[in-house]
């Protein structure tokens, strides 16, 4: 007697060959498989070790690159575009920025913010070449100037330069050039700027510092002005990879200090202490050279006593020692180079040994090619700014501002922001034998309590006396947690 099960008919047949076939074929499955598993935790786990060696590096630093057999070369991951924003173009916007690196950099943060709240299309900025620095740099040695305006496509069109045509008529004189004015609200740009720009079809910023205000802006108008800066605004990738190395050499905990003392900033403010009567008479003849520079007849002892004057080399050991801070600390200077040179920077170095700079870390191959360019110099400086587990200004430049704003954004790293005013009053004492060692250091750490680490606090805003204001750029408050929900430990 047969079973009906034991009938095998053809179909039948021909899959159990194929199952039978099949189970070597799924076993090298679950093995690839299991091997793509591995090779994936370990990319995980050697990204996550790169994570902790660059910890909080800025986000805009440019995605890890990827090397491919068939152009054995280093190149980047395919970037996912926001949408292209369409609008009526209202004409175009060319700009000249003025000033060192930040100064241009917060520059261009305004101009792009203008661009789209006037719909026009925005040339990419130009660099100044003419100032102190004569740096002959362009926007696209400095910045990634692909991703400044790929990342930008979804708020306003820019364009490398200006159509053939408009070129043309920019030839002829066929456009308006101005500088606009200082601090302005943004109707002065919609009902002064924006009717040129219809008119003449280009229209040329010439100067481009402060030119829009710290306060009373439309909230997207902040944020826009946030994006650029801590988003669109990324360095080259030349510059990033020094960077990452300098990052690499430090390897371990450091701050960094900005120390201001440079000839052109001595020279614009008009202090000298510690300098000797050639340095002085340099100066003096450098800052009546400059035309740029209005105020000519300085009293440098007023102007240190009132906490204008950027900390000497000699000051700011003192007070790196009354803080508290070991001796052993690696110390990074975020600066060009110090005037006065290695006489000036004995005391400095006698306090704290480990006293480096990007020269002493870097080849001088890895620097060649930015000899001669401060602005990428600088650029150097402000990624190695971030990174540091402290960040200590000796003067409130523009790179001092910049810095402490985009740490705000990066969770409040601490910056410790010197009162200089009270500073110099308690480092004569201390010189003069009218306070101890022990008065000044204590006085010292009293004068810098928390509201001077960079911590969360709420912007001042002086109606009609934007001098005197808090710089949007240093507390870009509209783009950071509102002060009720930032944990109070930080």
């Amino acid at each position: 007697m047969k079973y009906s099960g034991e009938a095998k008919s053809p179909k039948t047949m021909l899959l159990r060959v194929c199952h039978g076939r099949m189970r070597p074929w799924i076993l090298r499955a679950v093995v690839i498989l299991s091997l793509w598993t591995c090779v994936i935790q370990l990319v995980a786990v050697g990204d996550f070790r790169g994570a902790k060696l660059l910890k909080d590096w800025p986000s805009y630093v440019s995605s890890p690159l990827k090397y491919t057999e068939e152009n054995k070369s280093f190149t980047q991951p395919k970037v996912h575009l926001p949408p292209q924003r369409s609008y009526k173009n209202n004409g175009h916007l060319l700009v000249s920025c003025n000033g060192g690196l930040n100064q241009m950099r917060a520059a261009i943060c305004d101009m792009v913010a203008i661009a789209k709240y006037l719909n026009v299309t925005l040339i990419v900025p130009e660099l100044d070449k003419t100032s102190f620095w004569a740096d002959s740099s362009d926007f696209k040695d400095i910045f990634d100037v692909n991703h400044f305006i790929t990342s930008l496509r979804d708020e306003v069109q820019i364009l490398k330069e200006l159509p053939s045509k408009l070129k043309s008529r920019v030839e002829l004189g066929k456009f308006y050039e101005l500088p606009p004015v200082s601090w302005s609200n943004i109707s002065y740009y919609h009902k002064q700027i924006l009717p040129l720009l219809k008119e003449y079809k280009v229209v040329h910023l010439n100067r481009t510092d402060a030119r829009l205000a710290n306060n009373r802006l439309p909230l997207e108008i902040q944020k826009l002005r946030c994006k650029v800066n801590f988003h669109s605004l990324r360095f080259t990738s030349q510059i990033e990879e020094l960077g990452r190395k300098i990052m690499r050499r430090l390897n371990g905990p450091f701050i960094v200090l900005h120390l201001r003392y440079e000839m052109d900033m001595l020279s614009f403010t008009g202090c000298t202490r510690g300098c000797n009567t050639e340095e002085v008479n340099e100066l003096t003849t450098m800052r009546f050279a400059n035309s740029w520079w209005k105020e000519k007849v300085i009293d440098p002892e007023v102007k240190r006593k009132e906490g204008l004057c950027p900390l000497t080399p000699e000051e700011t050991a003192l007070v790196l020692t009354a803080l508290s801070i070991d001796t052993n600390t690696k110390v990074y200077i975020a600066s060009g180079e110090i005037y006065g040179g290695t006489r000036r920077l004995r005391s400095l170095k006698a306090a704290y040994p480990n006293l480096v700079n990007k020269e002493a870390l870097l080849e001088p191959s890895d620097l060649s090619f930015l000899k001669n360019h401060s602005s990428q110099m600088a650029a150097l400086d402000y990624l190695v700014s971030l990174e540091s587990d402290v960040f200590v200004p000796t003067y409130d430049g523009n790179m001092a501002k910049l810095v402490e704003g985009h740490r705000r954004y990066l969770g409040f790293k601490k910056t410790i922001l010197l009162n200089r005013r009270v500073l110099i009053g308690l480092i004569d004492g201390y010189n003069d034998g009218s306070l101890s060692w022990n008065e000044f250091s204590t006085h010292v750490r009293e004068a810098h309590s928390e509201d001077r680490t960079g911590c969360p606090k709420k912007r001042v805003a002086i109606e009609n006396r934007p001098k005197e204001e808090d710089y949007f750029y240093a507390n870009p408050e509209e783009c950071l947690p509102p002060l009720d929900k930032i944990p109070r430990s930080l």
